[in-house]
């Protein structure tokens, strides 16, 4: 597996232009690859932060774009602790005209009220898109955040979720974090990805994120995120600053 490869920049507002940039050629080769472009996103800040950008992008093809989430909350898409609705804003609306609602694979909403069933139905829309049920899925990139406490997705330090090694997505039931029952992608779907990127910015988490890149600190969920190719950081200098060991390279196309 390759080594983490960390983007820093000045303002949280470069992170977007260049996670824009990122997109914009991850997309292109993609869709020139198997004509589509598979991208789940993450909750949190991160719809922001990428979308700044990315809605106003006309050198994309979004027509050809599925896009899933790396996590869900088992609310309804009109509640405020949904990752469906956050992005839904953020850029989905923008883009409504350009990606299909077919291409945005959402929770049930009728299964929010049974986390198991709903992980389920989940991942069996994946299967329809990746056409084999039996082969594991490999997204063209992922798009992640982080917790204080090094949480990723919904895999949470010490829970079981985090050492599972069959399902493609998983249910919990008592999240450390409300609300409480959600369902996610596990390591082995995420560690298949042509690429993995994290997002992050701002100094809260900068010792979480020294833990993470320096010290590789396994009890970390998101430290064992680990892909063929190298898994990115998009940062602005405040979340980097505490890193040592492996320094910002230059960010270039």
């Amino acid at each position: 597996m390759s080594p983490a490869k960390v983007f820093s920049f000045a303002s949280a507002d470069d992170v977007s232009r260049a996670l824009d940039k990122f997109l914009e050629e991850a997309s292109s080769e993609s869709i020139a690859r198997s004509g589509k472009f598979t991208v789940a996103f993450s909750g949190g800040s991160l719809p922001a932060t990428a979308s700044k950008y990315l809605q106003h992008n006309t050198k994309i093809d979004f027509t050809r774009w599925h896009v899933f989430f790396a996590d869900e909350r088992c609310v309804s898409h009109a509640d405020a602790d949904s990752n469906y609705k956050l992005l839904k804003e953020e850029l989905l609306d923008k883009l409504s005209s350009k990606i299909p609602a077919t291409q945005v694979f959402s929770i049930a909403e009728p299964l929010v009220n049974d986390s198991k069933a709903a992980a389920l139905d989940y991942q069996q829309k994946i299967a329809q898109v990746f056409g084999d049920e039996s082969v594991l899925p490999q997204f063209d990139c992922i798009l992640l955040g982080i917790g204080p406490d090094g949480h990723t997705c919904s895999l949470f330090p010490g829970f079981p979720q985090l050492d599972e090694k069959t399902k493609w997505v998983t249910h919990i039931d008592d999240s450390p974090k409300p609300p409480p029952s959600r369902i996610t992608l596990t390591l082995p779907v995420v560690n298949n990805a042509r690429n993995v990127s994290f997002v992050v910015t701002g100094a809260g988490k900068r010792t979480t994120i020294r833990d993470i890149v320096d010290k590789q600190d396994q009890s970390l969920p998101a430290a064992r995120v680990s892909t063929a190719s190298p898994v990115h950081w998009f940062m602005d200098d405040a979340a980097a600053q505490d890193l040592a060991v492996v320094k910002p390279s230059e960010f270039k196309l």
